[in-house]
Parts: C-alpha cells; sequence; structure tokens
C-alpha cells in the first residue's frame, strides 16, 4: 500500500489511509484518540448491520463515537441541545486493496452549522476538539 497521508476535505473532516485492515486500524485509531481525552463510546458496524437487515454484503465499514468527557460536560453545560451534535463520529473502512480510510468529523464545522458559532466559550470548545481530533489525524498520518 502507499505512504500513509493525510487531508482535509470541505474543511470538515480530516481523512487518513492505514496500512492495516479495519479491526487493527481500529485499534490504532481508538488508542490515537486516547492520548487526546478522547474514549469511544459507541461502534456501529455498518457491514454487520446490512447484512442483518438488508441481506446486503458490504464492505467493512465502522462508525465509532469518539468523547472527550471534559469537553463534552463543558459544551452541554452552555448548551445542554448540543447533545444532538455528540459523540464526535470517526468512520473507519476497509479499502478493496487493503489497508483503511479513516474520516474524523472536525467538530468546530459542525457546531457553526448548529449555530453554536455565535457562542464564544462553545466556539472556543469547539475549537479545542477540533484541534485534539486534528492532532490525532496528524500523528496517525506521521506514523508508519
Amino acid at each position: 500500500m502507499d505512504e500513509m497521508m493525510t487531508t482535509v476535505a470541505n474543511d470538515t473532516f480530516h481523512e487518513v489511509t492505514l496500512d492495516s485492515a479495519l479491526e487493527e486500524a481500529i485499534a490504532t485509531v481508538t488508542d490515537s484518540l486516547a492520548t487526546e481525552g478522547f474514549g469511544v463510546l459507541t461502534r456501529i458496524d455498518l457491514h454487520e448491520a446490512f447484512e442483518a437487515k438488508l441481506g446486503i454484503a458490504y464492505r467493512p465499514y465502522a462508525i465509532l463515537g469518539a468523547c472527550n468527557p471534559a469537553l463534552a460536560h463543558s459544551a452541554l453545560e452552555q448548551m445542554p441541545e448540543i447533545g444532538l451534535m455528540l459523540p464526535c463520529n470517526v468512520t473507519v473502512e476497509e479499502l478493496e486493496g487493503g489497508g483503511s480510510r479513516v474520516r474524523f468529523i472536525d467538530p468546530k464545522a459542525v457546531l457553526g452549522g448548529f449555530g453554536g458559532a455565535s457562542d464564544p466559550a462553545l466556539d472556543d470548545l469547539a475549537e479545542e476538539a477540533g484541534s485534539r481530533i486534528g492532532r490525532v489525524a496528524a500523528a496517525l498520518a506521521e506514523t508508519g
């Protein structure tokens, strides 16, 4: 597989390609998120759900719900309805030729669309969460 790379698309997410299959990529992403204070609260295996509910074979694809409890608590104290936007989604999909593609949502982009950007305290929290997620993506892109 080619060298890992990271990009930011549409200023709404970070994308990293890893040389590992789905389960190993999820473990790597989970460990990397932990370095920035995020835990994975939820995992949805779409390939399993599509098979069970629709009878459709789908490539290995998981959605992880990542949460930094301190940042989430602060955000909920400022705006309880922000819970609709939690946790931060991370997708991991296995690529046909090998490896996995990982995408991390940028909380600042999501918050802006939610109307929270007009609140300076929420804007600062989203900036902090986005910076942490950006560092996770950059660290994953740098490891080989």
